[in-house]
């Protein structure tokens, strides 16, 4: 079996952007893009090295790369649940957009960049896993060439629900083999992955991938954060549910012992009432008024002032 989570951040670098991985992310990024002409070579700008993350170059493990067309990507997965993600996300664009040029340099130097995310976690209100975010003209939904230099694509792996027949796209099978490495290994390789010659080649590399103790050491502790930001996350939701139950009940609670109080006083002003009526109706009995007369200006029934008679 994969001995590796892909999905931590520290694998998903070495495995998509190491040198001799490369294909794989080529065909990762085709798989997310989805469109013609496919992109046929890039160029790693942040190759995978233990170094720059061991003196805090690489504090955050995201992957960038120019392919043959000039286009700039930044690929970033992560687990860990962020409220702020969407500026986090913009920010990362900004950085990869406006460090391709220096101050001296020339603005039409600068290249479409395009934002990858992969998020374990849900962020969006909706339940679509995949979403495409660009600049439109709000009113006429309109793109514009000089304009159309920042494109985001957000991936909600926790929102991935189709089992692995249902997974007809490529990118719906890197999507399972990131949720479920763990089940595959080179003797298990499921047959709807065999029809994607990279994935395959996944599946088999991040079985063989091999950790120094630096790495381990590294790998176990991000293991480590990630299960106890989770717990924490739970715990924190589950006492806000509990929390919630108890106001509300408190809540029902005082709301039933108004509704008590107001219907309380409400009958007994319609006793109060009832009685004052039943008083006036038996001054004008007295006094001989007609039954309709009594009916009518105490709003008692014919049948009541009868009963009274």
């Amino acid at each position: 079996m994969c001995k590796y989570n892909p999905k931590i951040d520290l694998v998903f670098r070495k495995l998509f952007g190491s040198e001799e991985n490369k294909d794989l992310l080529l065909s990762f990024i085709n798989a997310v893009l989805d469109r013609e002409p496919r992109i046929e070579d890039l160029e790693l700008r942040n190759p995978y090295n233990l170094a720059d993350y061991l003196e805090g170059k690489m504090s955050i493990l995201d992957i960038k790369a120019v392919d043959e067309e000039g286009v700039w990507y930044d690929i970033e997965i992560q687990i860990a649940e962020q409220g702020a993600y969407g500026k986090r996300a913009l920010y990362y664009w900004s950085k990869v957009y406006s460090n391709q040029i220096q101050k001296a340099e020339d603005y039409r130097d600068l290249r479409k960049t395009i934002g990858i995310h992969l998020l374990d976690f849900d962020y969006f209100v909706d339940q679509r896993y995949l979403r495409q975010v660009v600049l439109k003209d709000n009113e006429t939904n309109q793109l514009y060439g000089e304009l159309d230099y920042q494109e985001l694509f957000f991936i909600e792996l926790s929102k991935f629900d189709k089992d692995l027949k249902e997974a007809r796209t490529i990118l719906d099978r890197w999507i399972t083999f990131l949720d479920k490495a763990y089940e595959y290994d080179e003797d298990t390789i499921p047959e709807e992955f065999k029809e994607e010659e990279e994935i395959v080649e996944a599946v088999k590399r991040l079985e063989r991938m091999y950790f120094n103790e630096q790495e381990k050491k590294i790998y176990e502790a991000k293991r480590k954060w990630i299960m106890d930001k989770r717990e924490e996350l739970r715990t924190a939701k589950e006492k806000a549910k509990k929390e919630g139950i108890k106001e509300g009940r408190e809540e029902g609670r005082k709301k039933g012992r108004a509704e008590g109080r107001k219907e309380g006083i409400e009958k007994g002003m319609e006793q109060g009432e009832r009685r004052k009526a039943v008083k006036i109706a038996r001054e004008m009995l007295k006094d001989g008024e007609s039954i309709e007369k009594i009916a009518k200006y105490t709003n008692l029934s014919r049948e009541e002032v009868e009963e009274l008679r």
